[in-house]
C-alpha cells in the first residue's frame, strides 16, 4: 500500500521550487497540455517530462529494493507479489496521452513523457526560439526510461511509439532494438548540449540549466547501458574521456521539500514514517543486521530506531502482540540468517514476510536522515512525527559517483584494481551520506561516526576483500554495493541478475517462493488495449544481456 500513495505525491513535489524561483511563475494545476502543442507552454511541458520521469525512478527504485533486500518485500510469492498492474503507472507516465486507470497522473502531470518530447519539438520548429534545451533533457529522460523498461520488462514500445494514428496498437521492440534506439536517443541529446543551448527560463530541477552536467549524466547512462550489457570497450572509452560522474557534486538526484500541504513536496518516505500515528515502512532485516554487524558508519544515518530493543534478539523476551514471529521457531532454510529480529531496536521485517500489521508505529525502526531526511539517530528514542529531523528535504538517489565506482570495480581485471574502486566508492558514498547530518539541527551530533570510526571500517573493509578469494571477494564488493544503494537500488536488481551476487542474502520468508523474477509481467493496460501485446505467463523470462542459468536456481540466494 505504501507504493500507490507514494507514486501519487511524488509528482507534486516540484511545486515547492516553482513557488519558490525567482525568475519564473509557473502554476502547475494548470496543465499545459489543455492547448494544442504548438500553444502549450514549453517550461510546463518540460516540468511535467521531469515530474513524471522522477515520479518512475521512485517507483523503480523501490521495486529495485524490494527484490534485493535492500529495502522490504511484501509476499511470499513472487509472482503474486508482482502481478501484471506492477509497472502499469511506470508505463503510462513515458507513453500515455491520457489517463489509463485514473490514480496515477493529476493535473499536474497529465501526459508521458513520450508525448510530451513530441510536443516540445512540434513548438521547436514552429518558432525562432531555440528549446533545445528541452528537447535534449526530455530525450536524456525518455533514453534512461527506455533502457530500464527493457531492463525490467524484456521490451518495449519505440519504433512505433509516439504515432497513435499511424500504430494505434504499437509492437513490442525487442530489448537489444531498445537499448539501441535509446542509446541513438542520448547522442542526439548530447549533440544538442554540447551546443550549449539556453534554458529560456525553465526549471531544470536536476542541474540548473547547466549543460555540462547534463553532457556527464548522457555519459554515465551510456556507462551503465555498457556495464549491463558486458560492453567492456565502450565502458573504457567513456572512462577514458573522463567527462561522466567521477565526483559527489555531479550526482544526478532529485531534491525533495520540506513542506507538508498544498503540495506537499517532502520525500515520500519520509511522508509515511513521520506521522502523528507513527511509521508505516518497514525495513530490510537483512540490511539492517549487515550494517550492524560490520558496525557500518552509515546506519545511524540510514535508520533511526524507536526503541532500544527488539523482541527475541538477544536475550530480550518475545512478544506476541508486537513483533509474533518473535515466538516462532526460525525454519530450517533461515539457518544461518536473522530470521526475525535484529538486535539493538533495529525493528524490521524479513524478505517475504507477510504477516498481519500489529500496532507497531511507534515502535519499529523508521527511515532516517539520509536520503530521506528524517531524524539521525541519536540513542534518543523519541519516536516518530510531523517536522521532526530534516522535515522531509532529502532526495531520490538516482546515479551517484559511488555507483560509477562500484561499475568500475565490476569490469575492473584485477583483485587490487578492484580494492582500489571499492575503497573510492565507500568513500563518496559515506561522505555523501554524513553530509545529511546537518539536516537533523537537533541531533545529538557525539554520536556520529568520527573520521577515524570511518577510515577503520572502510580499511577494514578493504583488508578483507584482498584477504579473500573467489565468491567471497565479490561477496564483500557486492553487499558494500548494497548499502551505497540504499535510497535508489534500481540497479540492484540488473546486477543481482547478471552476477548473482552477493550470494549471502538472507532467503525468502517462503521456503518456495517461486523462481526470482528474471523480468516483469507486461503492464496489464497495455495489454488490455493493445491487441498486439499478449501477456507473459510468469517472472521467468529473461532480457536479452541476462544469460545466466534459468531459476529457480541462479540466482541461488532465492
Amino acid at each position: 500500500m505504501k507504493k500507490i500513495i507514494k507514486y501519487i505525491t511524488v509528482v507534486f513535489t516540484a511545486g515547492v521550487l516553482l513557488n519558490s524561483c525567482e525568475t519564473t511563475d509557473l502554476d502547475l494545476r494548470t496543465s499545459p497540455n489543455d492547448l494544442a502543442a504548438d500553444q502549450a507552454d514549453p517550461n510546463l511541458l518540460l516540468n511535467s517530462i521531469q515530474l513524471a520521469y522522477v515520479a518512475n525512478m521512485y517507483e523503480l527504485n523501490d521495486i529495485g529494493s524490494e527484490l534485493t533486500r535492500i529495502d522490504y518485500m511484501l509476499g511470499r510469492n513472487y509472482f503474486n507479489t508482482y502481478p501484471g498492474n506492477t509497472l502499469d503507472d511506470v508505463w503510462e507516465r513515458l507513453y500515455s496521452s491520457t489517463d489509463g486507470n485514473g490514480d496515477v497522473f493529476t493535473s499536474d502531470v497529465d501526459l508521458g513523457i513520450f508525448p510530451n518530447v513530441a510536443n516540445l519539438q512540434v513548438i521547436d520548429e514552429g518558432t525562432d526560439t531555440d528549446f533545445s534545451f528541452h528537447i535534449a533533457v526530455g530525450q536524456t529522460l525518455k533514453a534512461h526510461m527506455l533502457l530500464l523498461l527493457a531492463d525490467y520488462l524484456g521490451k518495449a514500445t519505440l519504433s512505433e511509439a509516439g504515432n497513435p494514428v499511424d500504430f494505434p496498437a504499437p509492437l513490442l521492440d525487442d530489448g537489444q532494438a531498445v537499448y539501441t534506439g535509446a542509446l541513438a536517443l542520448l547522442d542526439q541529446a548530447e549533440a544538442l548540449f554540447a551546443a550549449g543551448p539556453a534554458d529560456q527560463g525553465a526549471t531544470d530541477f536536476f542541474y540548473g540549466g547547466d549543460t555540462d552536467q547534463w553532457i556527464k549524466l548522457v555519459n554515465t547512462i551510456k556507462l551503465k547501458a555498457a556495464v549491463t550489457t558486458g560492453d567492456v570497450s565502450t565502458f573504457n572509452s567513456i572512462i577514458a574521456s573522463g567527462d561522466y560522474i567521477s565526483d559527489s557534486g555531479d550526482d544526478f538526484q532529485f531534491q525533495y521539500g520540506s513542506r507538508d500541504l498544498q503540495p506537499d513536496t517532502r520525500h515520500p518516505d519520509y511522508q509515511d514514517d513521520y506521522t502523528p500515528s507513527g511509521a508505516n515502512i518497514y525495513q530490510s532485516n537483512w540490511i539492517m543486521n549487515n550494517m550492524l554487524v560490520k558496525n557500518d558508519p552509515r546506519i545511524r544515518y540510514y535508520f533511526y530506531r524507536q526503541v532500544d530493543a527488539t523482541p527475541g534478539a538477544a536475550g530480550e523476551p518475545a512478544s506476541e502482540e508486537d513483533l509474533a514471529c518473535s515466538l516462532a521457531i526460525a525454519p530450517a532454510h533461515y539457518d544461518g540468517f536473522v530470521y526475525c529480529s535484529v538486535p539493538n531496536g533495529y525493528w524490521g521485517r524479513s524478505h517475504g514476510n507477510n504477516e498481519g500489521t500489529p500496532p507497531d508505529g511507534f515502535l519499529r525502526t523508521a527511515v532516517g536522515v539520509y536520503p530521506a531526511a528524517g531524524r539521525f539517530d541519536d540513542n534518543s528514542f523519541g519516536g516518530v512525527g510531523l517536522g521532526l529531523g530534516g522535515g522531509g528535504a532529502g532526495i531520490e538517489p538516482i546515479i551517484l559517483a559511488s555507483y560509477v565506482d562500484f561499475w568500475q570495480a565490476e569490469l575492473a581485471s584485477s583483485p587490487a584494481a578492484k580494492a582500489a574502486f571499492l575503497e573510492s566508492a565507500m568513500t563518496k558514498s559515506i561522505e555523501k551520506v554524513q553530509g545529511f547530518g546537518s539536516l537533523d539541527a537537533t541531533a545529538n551530533t557525539s554520536f556520529a561516526p568520527t573520521g577515524t570510526d570511518v577510515t577503520t571500517y572502510i580499511d577494514g573493509i578493504v583488508a578483507d576483500y584482498l584477504a579473500a578469494s573467489g565468491n567471497d571477494q565479490t561477496n564483500i564488493l557486492s553487499e558494500q554495493y548494497w548499502i551505497a544503494l540504499y535510497g535508489g537500488g534500481v540497479e540492484a536488481f540488473n546486477y543481482y541478475r547478471r552476477t548473482g551476487f552477493p550470494t549471502t542474502l538472507a532467503p525468502n520468508w517462503e521456503l518456495n517462493p517461486g523462481s526470482f523474477p528474471r523480468s516483469f509481467l507486461y503492464p496489464q493496460t497495455e495489454v488490455i488495449t493493445n491487441s498486439n501485446v499478449s501477456q507473459k505467463s510468469d517472472l521467468s523470462t529473461q532480457v536479452f544481456w541476462d544469460t545466466n542459468p534459468a531459476g529457480p536456481a541462479f540466482p541461488s540466494a532465492n
